[in-house]
């Protein structure tokens, strides 16, 4: 059986998803809450194997909540919420929050997620997914915007090389090398090839090429 910890401050919706998962035989809900703090310590005293948790409820945040509960259990928390906004999503996952749903998810869904997040597998809701690639994305930094005949040009900048020393070293001329560094400063947003040289040390680029 897996056991899990329903959180919700709205009646109805706690109740409704409690007694459908109560219909599935592998399912078995130890416990409930109305509101983020109450379910953090009824999480501590059942000791379930997941938790369905609400985000925006009195007396404890569902991200209060998660941040509480992660510090000692090791269970696995679903958010269930009618939020997929940047400043409540990524809140909630950096908390520790395992999956994250939205409340227009079947019952079905709810419980095949719960039964996921059981083994190990998270559901993340396709919007909040779109989100995240979006934010990973956003999070690249510079010089994964090189080409990698770049990356090459700035190895041989972070060594010191002038440019007709770059290329000989890569067989090309000596016109190209100047474009291809113009570009990796712009790239990096760095003023002259002394400061690339030192941005391609701190980010240890010279051992990864």
């Amino acid at each position: 059986m897996i056991r899990v910890v329903v959180i919700d401050d709205h009646d109805v919706v706690r109740k409704g998803v409690i007694t459908y998962l109560n219909t599935e035989d592998d399912l078995e809900v130890v416990g409930e809450a109305s509101s983020g703090f109450d379910g953090a310590a009824l999480v501590k005293e059942k000791q379930p194997d997941v938790v369905l948790m609400d985000l925006i409820m009195e007396n404890g945040t569902g991200i209060e909540a998660t941040e509480e509960i992660m510090k000692t259990e090791t269970c696995k928390i679903i958010i269930l919420t009618s939020y997929y906004d940047d400043e409540k999503v990524f809140p909630a996952l950096e908390a520790g929050a395992f999956s994250y749903m939205l409340k227009t998810s079947s019952a079905d869904e709810i419980a095949d997620a719960i039964r996921k997040a059981a083994r190990g597998e998270n559901v993340i809701e396709s919007k909040v997914a779109t989100k995240m690639m979006s934010r990973f994305r956003q999070e690249k930094k510079p010089h994964e915007e090189l080409t990698k005949r770049e990356l090459e040009v700035l190895k041989c900048v972070g060594e010191g090389m002038t440019n007709q020393e770059i290329s000989d070293s890569l067989f090309i001329g000596v016109k190209t090398v100047k474009t291809h560094v113009s570009n990796v400063l712009g790239k990096l947003g760095v003023q002259d090839r002394t400061q690339a040289a030192v941005y391609a040390h701190r980010n240890g680029l010279l051992k990864k090429l």
